[in-house]
């Protein structure tokens, strides 16, 4: 099968295929999805708001100006939104794309306004009639005029709008905090999805890795399998927080501004578009020169840390074979890589932030010279082109945002790539087994060929049977295969051809938990999790105190875990290093007995246990399992002495068997073995 994991890829680039296949992981939150989109789409449409909002503050309120037209041509008319009807005259404030003054008629320099007669806007207008039109509760003045009066006067002319800028500003208070609280529900659901999702993807991970054969994780390292299940879901944590919501956020604000644009004045639009050519263009550029960049730079980081990672853990053999000056003059090369590679990606970024930024100058430029003269020409309003100068800084930044997230898109597309190549990649062992039974212990193996590299077989046509309740050893060197036995046995590796028997029915039909809760072996590497004693020897099982004491006084472990500081319930360190490996022996004994299997395989269970624990061992072996089957793989004479019956191996098959007795009197290679120290 192809090793997924045998080349990091650095960077991939972006693939629909696994972007929806992210995205398939959102589909069991609908509800946090709508909310996040709900929360960005309100959050954008605000944030387009408050320029318009500004534009509409300084044409109404701060710089009105109002187009005369002659009222009697256009027939009577009362006053409006649109417009204020004087006399004869009817005043339109030009807002927005107003249209020009009609030929033939006044234009611009007008300020017209409603009052009460009572109003002191009245007041100052009948005391100065001579400037002001006035008809009932209506009037209107020239705006040179207007420069003219009093402090006073000019205040209350305009006091209808001081109250229209208080309530814009308020208004404007209102949307930014209406952003705030908006962007904030966009932040956290989409934070939350990512979170959810990745957890989501970690528990897969997880569940389909522990799954996978005992061949699938002896060719793929430890480390590199950690790095799948953290560092590469964070990387689909940051599609979802750094990349998708932002990207969604950068192209809305970036479509809403060309959208807004058109409205407010198609001409001054079109005159803006005409400099984003230069900009996409300068864009697209970026994007493949950071891609690159930072693809070098990652390299050379990898080159680095494992490099470090191999001449730190191999420190005493540098130093014992004085390879000081050249692991120093290998890691300075190694670390100027990083530097130019670090470089050249700054390089990229530091030329593309001020070129665009450079490109917005201009774009501002343009639109502030055609603007002007459109204000000039009363085209549009001075809002409008304050408005336009605002809009195109607001299009400029997701320019930028969205080239300097694409290396960020780039990794996790390379992660997401990964992660889900491990999560398709299927060498489980089939669990095909229907036949449940009560097994009784008798272990059989019929010709079994097997070998964990094609071609380079270590059972080579094996046969033997482990009679129920009687205890068989195995001796021989090292790589007769020994140990594969037990692999096999449990079926943490399927056999080539022949067949391992359980009770006269092949491990292949017999459900794995049963035949994994019917067959437990004690390994030669004893392995403790992080955790208590009693959670040690219990290992997933609901049992009572008592029960795990009992387990423990069975192989003669209860003195010594009651004498630590907090008996059972004293925690063990990472690799129980926090007692001996004596103890830990004892212990992995106690949790077999604890599960109460049919059959107990000891892998060379006493080989690094001193001679008093040892005795302890076969004391406890002795008395817990009688009316067992007990498979002993031993490097000691006092651990196979007892045996039913002796295995001796040699390439891959039986070559002596018998008591201990009668394979010495045969004086053939076990005995040979016992002379040599130790056995096997």
């Amino acid at each position: 099968m192809a090793d997924y994991f045998e080349t990091e890829a650095v960077l991939k680039d972006y693939d629909h295929r696994i972007a929806r296949r992210i995205l398939s992981y959102v589909k069991p939150y609908p509800r946090l999805a709508a909310a996040a989109a709900a929360a960005l789409a309100l959050s954008t449409l605000g944030e387009l708001a408050v320029p318009v909002m500004t534009q509409k503050i300084i044409d109404r309120a701060i710089l009105p100006r109002f187009l005369v037209e002659d009222a009697a041509e256009q027939g009577p008319r009362e006053q409006s939104a649109a417009g204020i009807r004087v006399g004869s005259r009817r005043f339109v404030l030009q807002s927005g794309a107003g249209p020009q003054a009609p030929r033939g008629q006044e234009a611009g320099g007008w300020y017209a306004f409603t009052c009460a007669p009572s109003s002191p806007a009245a007041a100052a207008a009948r005391s100065h009639p001579e400037m002001f039109i006035i008809e009932q509760d209506r009037a209107a003045v020239r705006l040179k005029d207007l420069a003219g009066l009093s402090v006073r006067e000019i205040a209350a002319v305009r006091a209808g709008d001081l109250a229209l800028i208080i309530k814009g500003a308020l208004a404007l208070l209102g949307i930014q905090g209406l952003i705030f609280a908006f962007t904030f529900i966009q932040t956290w659901t989409t934070s939350l999805i990512g979170q959810r999702v990745m957890k989501d993807i970690r528990t897969g991970l997880f569940k389909k890795t522990v799954s996978q054969s005992s061949a699938f994780l002896s060719r793929h390292p430890v480390g590199r399998l950690v790095t799948r299940l953290t560092g590469d879901v964070e990387t689909i944590d940051e599609f979802f927080t750094a990349v998708l919501m932002a990207l969604l956020k950068d192209l809305s604000v970036m479509a809403g501004v060309l959208i807004t644009l058109c409205i407010l004045s198609p001409v001054l639009a079109l005159a803006a578009a005409l400099t984003l050519p230069p900009v996409l263009i300068a864009a697209a550029v970026s994007r493949v020169r950071a891609r690159d960049a930072f693809r070098r730079q990652r390299a050379a980081s990898s080159s680095v840390n494992a490099y470090l990672s191999e001449r730190l853990s191999g420190a005493q053999v540098v130093q014992l074979f004085r390879g000081e000056q050249r692991s120093r003059r290998e890691f300075e090369q190694r670390s100027g890589e990083l530097l130019q590679a670090k470089l050249g990606e700054m390089y990229v970024f530091a030329t593309f932030r001020p070129l665009v930024e450079w490109f917005s100058v201009i774009t501002v430029a343009a639109v502030i010279i055609a603007g002007s003269y459109l204000a000039l020409t009363l085209h549009i309003s001075l809002g409008v082109l304050i408005a336009f100068i605002n809009l195109t800084g607001m299009f400029y930044a997701p320019v930028m945002d969205i080239a300097e997230k694409y290396t960020i898109l780039q990794s996790a597309m390379a992660g997401g790539e990964r992660v889900f190549a491990l999560m398709d990649a299927d060498e489980a062992v089939p669990d095909r087994g229907v036949r449940e039974l009560a097994v009784q212990g008798e272990a059989a193996f019929q010709d079994v060929r097997f070998s964990y590299k094609a071609g380079e077989e270590i059972l080579k046509g094996l046969s033997f049977t482990a009679e129920r309740g009687a205890m068989t050893a195995i001796v021989g060197h090292t790589g007769a295969g020994k140990t594969t036995i037990i692999n096999v046995l449990t079926r943490l590796w399927d056999i080539d051809s022949g067949a391992v028997l359980l009770d006269g029915v092949p491990v292949t039909d017999i459900p794995l938990p049963l035949l994994r809760r019917s067959a437990l072996p004690v390994l030669q590497e004893v392995f403790l999790f992080s955790g208590t004693v009693a959670d040690n020897i219990s290992l997933g099982l609901s049992l009572s105190d008592a029960e795990i004491e009992a387990a423990a006084k069975a192989v003669y472990a209860h003195e010594f875990i009651a004498a630590l500081p907090q008996g059972y319930k004293t925690a063990l360190s990472e690799g129980a290093a926090n007692i001996s490996s004596g103890q830990r022996q004892l212990i992995s004994f106690a949790r077999v007995i604890a599960h109460n299997p049919a059959v107990v395989i000891l892998d060379e269970a006493t080989s690094s246990v001193d001679t008093e624990t040892e005795a302890l061992i076969q004391l406890g072996i002795k008395r817990v399992l009688a009316g067992r089957t007990s498979i002993v793989i031993a490097h000691r004479l006092s651990t196979i002495r007892g045996a039913n019956r002796i295995l001796v191996l040699r390439d891959g098959v039986v070559a002596e068997q018998g008591t201990h007795e009668e394979l010495l009197a045969r004086n053939g290679l076990y005995a040979a073995l016992l002379k040599e120290p130790p056995l096997g």
